[in-house]
């Protein structure tokens, strides 16, 4: 499927500047300025357009060629404020520090955390050791997903 069919840029523009957004965590204006010394001229927002109408078609490639992870896993939980509102944030890290997933929510409770677990068991596998700061509602998850399979 051509995804880049009808787009002003070339596919390995467009593909170069939301590769070094996601790779790289900058801005919006970091990556016009990165493009701007090879030669192209953006403008910020159409990266960003770029950045939300190709974001699940990358996920989806990148998934495909994914490093390998360690099999010893650290799940944690934490709250942060957003915007005056407080959210809790799951991450999910290996033993060499890298983060293999996150996910923001609204409520810490028993199907956020099954969810979380759900998802990271489905994109990296079953890890030989998971270790968790022994949350009721992330132990109880745990437990339903071992369950489940």
């Amino acid at each position: 499927m051509n995804w880049f069919k009808g787009r002003h840029f070339n596919q390995d523009i467009i593909t170069v500047a939301v590769g070094y957004y996601f790779r790289f965590n900058l801005s919006y204006r970091d990556v016009v300025e990165i493009m701007a010394d090879r030669g192209v001229s953006l403008h910020h927002t159409t990266i960003m357009r770029w950045v939300h109408h190709y974001d699940a078609i990358f996920q989806m490639l990148w998934r495909r060629h994914k490093q390998s992870t360690s099999q010893s896993w650290r799940v944690d939980e934490t709250y942060i404020k957003i915007n005056g509102s407080w959210n809790y944030l799951y991450r999910a890290i290996d033993n060499q520090g890298l983060t293999l997933d996150f996910s923001l929510r609204k409520q810490q409770d028993y199907l956020a955390a099954y969810h979380f677990l759900k998802r990271l068991l489905k994109d990296h596998g079953r890890p030989s050791c998971l270790v968790t700061d022994q949350y009721g509602a992330t132990l109880k998850a745990i437990k339903q997903v071992a369950k489940d399979g």
